[in-house]
């Protein structure tokens, strides 16, 4: 299991070296002794505790520079615990602190087993804070199963995983790389009965044909050179859950009569093995390729295609998703910038202009690795066109009609000016110049989710 990160802010190095040396069993600890090399590791690391003495150079018998480091994580990363270590005779400064934000404080000379319950406590509920903010995540009415969405398409695909959840019949996911084909592979198994087995995810098309049936299957000791013990493949390691076979139109040729055995007998055979091992497993499967066209070509046998088809689940890309592209970015800007603590809040006009009119070909993918980026790199309140690198972008116009362009624009406009104003309809409505039954028509007309 991961260790929770701490970083140790002070210039004495004997300190430091014993703060760490007690402490590093329990948590992964760094170290810093002024404000450059403190700030360094919280870009870094992203540590949820901090302590902090705040006499540092270049003047360690003030305060100044403690409270300057103090002031500059609480700006950018606002969830981090900081303990501020004082002397006796400075409380003041360590109840200021406190007011200023700081978690607690801690006297010298340190008594370790003293600070490790503060620690403690501090992590714990740097823990929590982090849980609630993934549950409001996973609980929102847009969001369901960490899928965000409030346009139609969506919604009917939340209701269809619903319903498939509760079999173990095969599914076949198809959609375009990045629209989360993984992510609603996961959101069937934790739906589903199988809710408690493990859930084995495996890309067919990231390991090498010669080790793939190995991965799937497994293997008998003594089988090739370097198979010194037996091993269980990704099936057997599924026992009980979900195995999740992603660009499954990859699979070669001999692995897919393996796998159409399976869906038959629900039986495997490990390679050099001679018995036939039953494995109850539910199989999920992914592709963004088309395979009636791999049909056709011979790269893809027909039997397994219709027993991996009982059933479909199609995938809208992400231009497809208009009313769900800025809520999307939205939900991507909360989850970054408190993972970066970060008090970034909002988009400029320009950026979410840019945003709603991209037609982003990496789907959600390319629009969650955008708005990382631009959230590490930026260093205001609000996220900008330079932010996104999105400044120079060349939206392609397509052949219209005069009435379809006049929709086109006025779904638009409403979108944006809906998202400006955070969702209020009436403030929309002022904004686009209409009453707010004249507003309703509209996006009743042009189906815009309200």
């Amino acid at each position: 299991m991961q260790k929770e990160k701490l970083l140790i802010v002070d210039d004495d190095e004997d300190l430091r070296t014993q703060m760490k040396w007690a402490l590093a069993t329990d948590y992964e600890v760094h170290l810093a002794e002024d404000r450059q090399s403190a700030m360094s590791v919280m870009l870094a690391k992203k540590p949820d505790v901090v302590t902090l003495d705040l006499g540092l150079p270049p003047n360690p018998a003030g305060v100044e520079e403690g409270f300057a480091i103090l002031n500059q994580i609480l700006d950018k990363y606002s969830s981090t615990k900081v303990i501020i270590i004082t002397g006796r005779g400075e409380k003041e400064h360590a109840l200021h602190a406190i007011d200023k934000g700081a978690y607690d404080f801690f006297y010298k000379p340190i008594e370790l087993d003293e600070l490790k319950i503060v620690l403690g406590r501090a992590f714990h509920i740097a823990r929590l804070e982090k849980e609630q903010f993934e549950l409001k995540q996973r609980l929102s009415g847009d969001t369901f199963e960490f899928m965000t969405g409030t346009s139609q398409v969506m919604q009917d695909l939340f209701s269809m995983i619903r319903k498939i959840s509760t079999t173990d019949a095969p599914v076949l996911i198809i959609g375009e790389s990045g629209t989360g084909k993984e992510l609603v592979a996961r959101a069937i198994h934790r739906q589903g009965l199988r809710k408690d087995g493990p859930f084995i995810p495996i890309n067919c098309s990231a390991i090498p044909e010669n080790l793939i049936e190995s991965e799937l299957f497994g293997h008998e000791k003594g089988t090739f050179t370097g198979a010194h013990t037996q091993r269980k493949g990704r099936f057997e390691m599924a026992e009980g859950g979900t195995l999740f076979l992603d660009e499954i139109g990859e699979l070669p040729s001999l692995l897919q009569v393996k796998l159409l055995r399976f869906l038959q007998e629900k039986t495997i055979e490990r390679i050099g093995g001679r018995q036939q091992i039953e494995v109850d497993t539910r199989i999920l499967a992914a592709t963004n390729r088309n395979l009636e066209e791999a049909i056709k070509a011979g790269t893809f046998r027909e039997d397994l295609y219709y027993r991996l088809n009982v059933i479909r689940i199609n995938l809208p890309p992400l231009r497809e998703r208009e009313a769900d592209i800025i809520l999307l970015a939205k939900t991507f800007l909360e989850r970054y910038s408190q993972e970066n603590r970060k008090k970034i809040k909002s988009f400029s006009g320009k950026a979410i202009d840019a945003i709603q009119g991209y037609a982003w070909p990496g789907n959600v993918r390319e629009l969650e690795n955008r708005i990382k980026r631009a959230v590490i790199m930026s260093d205001d309140k609000k996220i900008s066109l330079k932010d996104l690198e999105m400044e120079f972008l060349d939206i392609e116009s397509e052949r219209v009609t005069l009435k379809d362009a006049r929709e086109e624009l006025e779904k638009k406009l409403i979108i944006k000016a809906i998202a400006r104003n955070e969702n209020n309809l009436t403030k929309a409505a002022v904004e686009l110049g209409v009453s707010r039954p004249t507003l309703y028509d509209l996006m009743d007309k042009l189906q815009i989710p309200r």
